[in-house]
């Protein structure tokens, strides 16, 4: 952590399964010190497996490097006061209860603010701070709008590959956290961040929302065409398939060039944007006949020479051992095996921010952390300061 922006932050990490901890493992990599707060069973994502390292799912892995775990039974009194030591020391608290859950457990954003009034609070919901609905990424895929874009023409709502509506949640709460981290400053008390899952996927939306608040026309699946440049999608080549990804004339002329059909660019029904996506099917047609005369490596290459933008569909494993190896790290897990880890993408003076912990064992950390065992008064410790700064000596 040393040396990171957010060296000397502490982060509680009340949060599970993936958007919560998504933004605490970001906080994480910047270098704040991260707890990991789990019941007695864990995170569930420890079990959302196969495959698995050790006894660990590699799920878990994927949203926990960098961070430290205490096991704690928030539905006894004991560890709510444990926890509410954690609470007094820390900047950040992350959390995705909902109303019905605090009530339960008897903590809530004022349980929270009472233990430690200058802590940002930043809670993650599915749909809203007000809703109880339970919910994970398909279903927020879905309620969005997201899931009825995507996929073949005439075919099914399809998700996307991977949870993306947890992942960008988890992304704006990070963001809003270091804001009312840099906004304390001026000294303002019980800052908060709240961030919903349904939010996140419709501003996901992007240039399809705003094509239909502008014309009310709802968008179609496209499979992997777009709905508003062409050419952009797979195309068939002689050999294997080539993706193209034209965005403007200049370049659709080099394509039409490097096919050995130079008119092309100046045909009437292709010589803007807006008339090629009013006749992409024709134009589809005509690019698959020309670039089935050779493979689509070869199209590749010439391609690139020429500034087109395309490439190849790649699997995970061949991008991650390619064009993708460099970003990958291996780190020892507690029980001995092995824990592969997409590191942060983010560069800082010029460099990446590689993980220094591995994702913790169940509970690994608990004895070892200030707040997880009573203090000399009994009482709580506040850190009673309202900037940034390092945690109390451990």
């Amino acid at each position: 952590m040393k040396g990171r922006p957010l060296s000397g932050v502490r982060v509680i990490d009340l949060s599970r399964v993936l958007a919560g901890p998504y933004c605490a493992m970001v906080l994480a990599d910047l270098g704040a010190d991260v707890v990991k707060v789990e019941p007695p069973g864990g995170d569930e994502t420890r079990r959302w497996g196969p495959p698995f390292a050790g006894d660990t799912a590699a799920y878990f892995f994927s949203a926990n490097r960098n961070k430290r775990s205490v096991v704690l039974d928030l539905k006894g009194e004991a560890d709510q006061l444990r926890l509410g030591r954690l609470v007094a020391q820390a900047d950040v608290v992350v959390h995705n209860y909902t109303d019905r859950v605090s009530a339960q457990l008897g903590i809530d954003h004022r349980w929270l603010t009472e233990h430690n009034p200058e802590c940002v609070v930043c809670r993650i919901s599915g749909f809203g701070e007000t809703s109880n609905r339970p919910a994970y990424d398909l279903v927020l895929q879905a309620a969005s709008g997201l899931m009825s874009i995507t996929g073949q023409p005439g075919g099914e709502p399809t998700k996307v590959g991977v949870a993306v509506a947890d992942v960008v949640a988890g992304l704006f709460a990070a963001v809003g956290v270091l804001a009312q981290l840099y906004a304390r400053r001026d000294g303002v008390r019980e800052r908060q961040v709240d961030v919903s899952l349904l939010d996140s996927a419709l501003a996901l939306l992007v240039n399809q929302g705003a094509s239909w608040l502008a014309g009310g026309d709802e968008p179609e699946r496209l499979g992997n065409d777009h709905p508003t440049i062409v050419p952009y999608g797979l195309f068939a080549a002689g050999e294997g398939q080539l993706v193209l990804a034209v965005g403007n004339d200049r370049q659709f002329g080099a394509l039409c060039t490097v096919l050995g059909a130079p008119d092309l660019g100046r045909d009437d029904r292709f010589a803007s944007n807006p008339q090629r996506v009013g006749h992409r099917a024709e134009l589809r047609q005509i690019l698959e006949t020309l670039l089935a005369s050779a493979p689509a490596e070869d199209w590749r290459q010439r391609l690139e020479l020429a500034g087109v933008p395309c490439g190849r569909v790649e699997t995970v494993g061949e991008a991650l051992s390619g064009v993708g190896s460099h970003l990958v790290r291996w780190m020892p897990t507690p029980d001995g095996a092995e824990q592969g880890q997409v590191m942060n993408p983010l560069r800082l003076d010029g460099e990446y921010l590689p993980p220094y912990r591995p994702a913790p064992s169940l509970g690994q950390h608990t004895r070892e952390l200030p707040g997880t065992g009573p203090d000399e008064s009994g009482g709580m410790r506040s850190r009673a300061r309202s900037g940034v700064g390092p945690p109390p000596s451990t």
